[in-house]
């Protein structure tokens, strides 16, 4: 799990809010507009073609017994390489997200590796240390999620892109250097040495 606090690496959009500040029922909103080169960073950290457009509204709220509840809405354009013909493949973006934060929560860990537990549930809270908070970040996260994982251009199947066979069913010569024991099926049709 990333650390949403100012302590750790710096996210490309940071925006920190002071959750002592807001009192101990308190709110405040957010309008996180990404400038150019956040969005440039952002791409590059996920590996996505380009970021033309991304903005988020969130909210956060303080509750009763230290939890803070994060909400928000995510707008844009992602673009990405299609997975079967490698093209630009445009994602439009409008996705709503709810975390449940709760201060000074320990994490369960696994005692052998020493990793981080994920609750099952659903509105499971997140542990949060300290009072500072990077909405940046989380949003920058909740991207990630909203990102298509297999961006495929419309239409583009995955025969498309296969090579095709030849009519009488045996494989064309580029099938067959393709292949990667191609070079032993080459060996089978030569005559041996005499010795």
């Amino acid at each position: 799990m990333t650390q949403f606090l100012d302590n750790g690496p710096k996210s490309e959009i940071e925006r920190i809010v002071d959750i002592d500040r807001m009192g101990t029922s308190g709110s405040t909103a957010l309008d996180i507009a990404a400038s150019e080169s956040e969005r440039a960073a952002l791409a590059k950290r996920f590996g996505f073609l380009g970021l033309p457009a991304f903005s988020a509204r969130v909210t956060v709220d303080r509750r009763p017994g230290g939890r803070v509840v994060l909400e928000g809405r995510l707008r844009g354009k992602i673009l990405q390489a299609c997975i079967l013909t490698l093209d630009p493949v445009t994602q439009d973006l409008d996705e709503a997200f709810r975390i449940v934060f709760k201060q000074d929560l320990t994490e369960e860990r696994d005692p052998e590796s020493g990793e981080a537990l994920v609750s099952p549930q659903a509105d499971a809270p997140e542990p949060l240390s300290g009072n500072m908070l990077d909405v940046g970040e989380v949003v920058a996260e909740q991207l990630s999620l909203a990102a298509d994982p297999y961006p495929r251009r419309p239409g583009v199947k995955l025969e498309d892109v296969l090579p095709k066979p030849r009519r009488d069913g045996r494989p064309t010569r580029q099938e067959q250097r393709r292949h990667p024991f191609a070079g032993l099926a080459a060996l089978k049709d030569k005559p041996p040495r005499g010795r």
